[in-house]
């Protein structure tokens, strides 16, 4: 009862993220030389911010390992750790001293809340792909914005979860971008796709990782929230 108590509050702690029914496209893509690009299609923003960040990398990647922490305060508050091979969707996560490992294939035999973390931690880390794996979604883009907490003028793509599918469908996320190089400066989600920002973070300290273009870092306006990434590891 300990580790599903623990997991639920996990959860709620790291807001909503997606996709359960992403997971069949994350496959399809995965199995192209350069995912996207191979397409020879138009590339849309989504294709734009994706590639900046390294995803014609990810068909080589066999395994990522990463710990998703959340500081409040200067306190760290919960810290969770997962391996994920994307080829066969098989994940281990780590919490204290629990250890679980499943395939996404199969899930009633896992604590609940354990893939709903997963699935979060993920998005976190690694979502200028999710913009191009996720399924059920409604995508515009605003050419010229300000981003709510640098106030920089930037490019604005706001996606929006559909009402069924996922854990937490009807989520909507606002994309702060440079026009230049694509990459992700901030975010904004808004829950049920409610007008008023359910949470805004930066998105900062990027790093690479076997070709990924990783933000290991993301902090609220005020600075007392901060969620990152430690002991990231891309296996080819």
């Amino acid at each position: 009862m300990k580790t599903i108590y623990l997991i639920a509050c996990l959860t709620f702690i790291f807001t909503s993220c997606k996709n359960e029914a992403s997971q069949e496209k994350e496959a399809e893509l995965s199995k192209t030389t350069v995912g996207i690009e191979t397409e020879k299609k138009e590339l849309t923003e989504a294709d734009k911010i994706a590639i900046a960040s390294g995803f014609g990398n990810w068909d080589a990647v066999s395994q990522i390992d990463f710990t998703f922490n959340v500081n409040r305060q200067g306190q760290n508050v919960a810290k969770r750790s997962w391996s994920w091979k994307p080829k066969t969707d098989d994940v281990t996560m780590t919490l204290g001293d629990q250890v679980i490992s499943y395939n996404r294939a199969s899930l009633d035999s896992i604590p609940p809340g354990t893939d709903e973390g997963f699935i979060n931690d993920k998005f976190w880390l690694l979502a200028p792909y999710q913009l191009v794996w996720d399924e059920g979604t409604n995508i515009s883009v605003q050419d010229t914005a300000t981003a709510p907490i640098s106030q920089k003028k930037t490019k604005k793509l706001t996606i929006v979860y559909g009402n069924e599918g996922g854990y937490t469908p009807g989520d909507a996320y606002d994309f702060y971008y440079d026009a230049d190089d694509y990459i992700i400066d901030e975010w904004v989600f808004r829950k049920s796709n409610a007008p008023e920002p359910f949470m805004m973070t930066t998105f900062s300290d990027y790093q690479r990782f076997g070709g990924l273009h990783i933000s290991k870092s993301h902090t609220d306006k005020q600075g007392d929230l901060k969620i990152y990434f430690t002991d990231i590891k891309v296996v080819k």
